[in-house]
């Protein structure tokens, strides 16, 4: 008898609920609708849907028409639309969180163990007859073929808004500290538990991690000098557990707070400048607050570092992510007097669809020197021997690949993505279009819908049998782009709600904490309001390169720049 809960039949978030083995219920409760299946909309949800603009009429206008842009974003305007994005998008995010891998419905323990990633969408039930549910085939296509036949590139694409690999590093580094999957007790779990921004992959996600990365005195970091500028100590100096392998020399193997880090150049990168900006900080509150001792320095440090985080994240890292003409902006006042919950738990789905793996290119330049991966994998010497500066100019002006699309990752990531599908098959996601349906989307009724490849998708109806039994991740990565961005529809309108909920339900932006004394007064809050990509590279090395997340845009930004010591 097959569960009638495999075959999705509550909409519009209805949840299923199974009587005996042929019944089922739709629990329609504060959804906006009714019906057996929940597809009958009440009054105001018919009014609303009948205003809401799709979400593409939505996107073509916060991407066109730069003259309106600048009146707005030199307005009262601003404020206004900014609210409506946070809060429209943050409500898609269910708080308190509600399932997570091992329960499928509401439960306190889905609620209270924090050492399982949640889920937006409950597994697929285990008795269904097939992997996705009631449709599809019964065996899902091999993933080193799907990753083979879709994924790989042929060339590389890069990509139309024009990120550099200043931001595909950034992305990287700065997602770890809260995707952290605690392998030993399987996909499901994770060692951030915090889940959220922390800055744990600064100063270690445990407290004796923390303890061994500081210096103990005036709450800085430890760290070495070399030829007298700052880089972190090696695990000679500072013993914490790192993922090196047996070829890296001791005298090359840095300590870090995330302990895989020392892979690539460019996360040892922004792991030496928010190292060098945390001890910054610290001599500004320390001469602010001459009686304060070690612990409250680097407690408050921290704090100006997560909020510095934040706001560049909003910024300038989703701001290019977006290619929105708004101006976006971190304020968190602009939603104290709405309900808003200020905590977060970080989803699985997240996890799985920020695996952006093509954003790397073939090879990275630097210096004017092509270093390919063999070379630059596990090489703390590159960041050693060139200098942050020289790093930063280089990676700034490379260009970074298109994510969405399909046939843009690099072999050397292969396995990689082959493990995001197996994990995401263990623990049962469900279908892309049921993620469609849960995030306001209309779901695709054919592949030829999804892809504009005419081959992809007659191999992908092929090898899936139905559109409605198309994987989640694959879905993300080979969705038809929007014209000149990175990637689709899909990843936009389900990532944005996790990354604004997570950001925006951080501690520091509640009406609590965001007040100048949190961070050590006016000096300390001044850090985090004036913070900037470009402030965080140039206060803290010798010469102030072509810093943004964004390739050079114009012939003066192409040229090298003089040094400088104005910030």
């Amino acid at each position: 008898m097959v569960n009638p809960c495999c075959n999705y039949p509550c909409e519009n978030s209805g949840t299923c609920v199974r009587f005996g083995t042929e019944r089922f219920e739709c629990d329609c409760t504060r959804t906006g609708f009714h019906g057996d299946n929940c597809t009958v909309p009440e009054f105001w949800t018919r009014i609303h849907h009948l205003l809401k603009p799709s979400p593409d009429t939505v996107h073509y206008l916060l991407t066109h028409f730069h003259w309106l842009w600048d009146v707005i974003n030199s307005s009262f305007l601003r404020n206004i639309l900014m609210r409506v994005v946070l809060t429209v998008r943050s409500n898609f995010i269910p708080s308190p969180p509600t399932f997570n891998s091992k329960y499928g419905y509401l439960s306190w323990e889905s609620y209270y163990n924090l050492s399982y990633y949640t889920r937006i969408l409950p597994p697929v039930p285990e008795d269904c007859p097939m992997p996705m549910g009631t449709k599809g085939k019964a065996v899902l296509p091999d993933p080193r073929d799907l990753v083979t036949r879709f994924l790989i590139r042929k060339k590389f694409r890069p990509d139309p808004q024009g990120a550099n690999l200043m931001f595909a590093f950034f992305a990287q580094h700065f997602t770890h500290q809260f995707f952290k999957t605690h392998h030993r007790m399987g996909p499901a779990f994770t060692r951030a538990l915090s889940h959220g921004v922390d800055a744990g992959h600064i100063y270690g996600d445990n407290l004796e991690r923390q303890l061994q990365l500081r210096l103990h005195q005036d709450g800085k970091l430890r760290y070495q000098l070399i030829y007298g500028e700052m880089f972190p100590p090696t695990t000679q100096e500072v013993p914490v557990a790192m993922s090196y392998p047996s070829s890296v020399p001791p005298s090359q193997r840095l300590a870090l707070g995330q302990e895989v880090f020392g892979l690539l150049p460019g996360l040892t990168l922004y792991s030496t400048l928010w190292l060098r900006e945390h001890n910054r900080v610290c001599d500004v509150l320390k001469e602010v607050h001459p009686t304060w001792g070690d612990e409250q320095l680097f407690q408050t440090t921290r704090l100006i570092i997560i909020g510095e985080t934040i706001r560049i994240v909003i910024e300038e890292y989703v701001q290019q992510l977006s290619g929105y003409l708004l101006k976006l902006k971190f304020d968190p006042t602009l939603i104290f007097n709405d309900q808003f919950q200020y905590s977060n738990r970080i989803s699985l789905e997240f996890n799985h669809l920020y695996h952006w793996h093509p954003l790397m290119p073939d090879s990275f330049l630097v210096d004017g020197q092509d270093i390919t991966y063999p070379d630059f994998l596990f090489n703390t010497s590159v960041l050693l021997h060139f200098g942050v500066e020289k790093l930063v100019d280089s990676f700034a002006r490379q260009q970074a690949g298109q994510i969405g699309g399909g046939w843009n990752v690099h072999a050397r990531l292969q396995e990689v993505v082959e493990l995001v599908i197996k994990e995401s098959r263990a623990l049962r996601v469900q279908p892309f279009n049921e993620y469609r349906k849960k995030f306001e989307l209309k779901p695709y009724a054919s592949f030829y819908e999804f892809t504009d490849d005419k081959e992809m998708a007659r191999q992908l109806e092929e090898l899936y049998g139905d559109i409605d039994a198309l994987e989640f991740y694959p879905g993300l990565l080979l969705e038809r782009t929007r014209d000149s961005a990175i990637f689709g529809e899909s990843m936009v309108e389900m990532g944005a709600p996790f990354s604004l909920k997570g950001l925006l339900g951080n501690p520091i932006c509640s009406p609590v904490y965001w007040k100048p004394s949190t961070f050590g007064g006016a000096a300390g809050f001044d850090i985090v309001n004036s913070a900037t990509l470009e402030r965080l590279v140039c206060l803290n090395s010798r010469w102030c390169p072509y810093v943004s997340f964004h390739v050079p845009r114009s012939e003066e930004d192409h040229r090298p720049r003089d040094p400088s010591t104005e910030l």
